[in-house]
This record gives structure tokens, sequence and C-alpha cells, in this order.
């Protein structure tokens, strides 16, 4: 799935084969708002209106438009990589959330071009005995 980006938003771009039509939906807020068109081209259009739309829907009515994402969330993992993380956190003299930050940091800007996997081997020695001069 493509995602297209206009100003703060986010919203899907898909194609729908039954209708023929290209079609979306804003990302990340509790609102649905949608939009679709003849094209690729029209329908980053109607993206871009659609959110135009939402944010002017919403001052008119009085309300807040809601933000994509916050920048919190709850993560559950097990509890001996919690404890091992608040350990690190601890040792390295920082935050639990400033861990996480980093490992995700690291998980979502992996360059492409850098392969992270190391292989190590020892050559195995030769099936063939040496013969010994006597």
């Amino acid at each position: 799935m493509d995602i297209l980006k206009y100003k703060e938003y986010e919203g899907t771009a898909e194609l729908d084969m039954t209708r023929r039509i290209c079609r979306g939906k804003l990302l990340f807020i509790d609102d649905l708002v949608t939009y679709e068109a003849a094209s690729p081209t029209e329908l980053q259009m109607e993206f871009e209106a659609a959110v135009d739309d939402y944010v002017e829907t919403c001052a008119t009515v009085g309300k807040e438009p809601q933000k994509p994402l916050k920048g919190q969330f709850n993560v559950r993992i097990p509890p001996a990589l919690h404890k091992a993380a608040t350990l690190k956190a601890l040792t390295d003299n920082i935050s639990l959330n400033d861990v996480v930050v980093r490992a995700m940091d690291a998980f979502v800007n992996v360059r492409a071009d850098s392969n992270q996997n190391i292989r190590a081997s020892q050559p195995e020695p030769s099936p063939i005995p040496r013969l010994r001069r006597i």
C-alpha cells in the first residue's frame, strides 16, 4: 500500500479493481475521512482536498482536528526483556524511554545498503591425513 502525505497527515492510496477507482482514507485519526478518484494523480489532489476539508469542518463545528500520532503508545514485551532494558538504562545512566527511542530509531532508520549480519567461520581441517616420511 502506498502512503500519501500532505501537511501533517498521511493517507492510504489503494486500487479498487471492482469499482475501477483509486481510493483511500486518512490514517492515524479516529474520524473517518475517505477520498476517491479516477487516477493516482487525481487521488493525490482528492487526498489534499479531504485534509483541507477535514481541518475546515473541525473549525466550523468548534472541534480541534486530531493530530496524527501523539508520540505515546503502550508496548507489551516479555518481562525478561523489560528487566534487561531497565538494567541497561540504569547502567548507561539513561531513561527507559531513551532506550526505546534509540531502539526504534535503529529499527526504522536501518540503511538498506548496510548488511548488519556478520557470519564468521573457521576452515575445517583437511579430511585427508598427511603421510609421514620415516
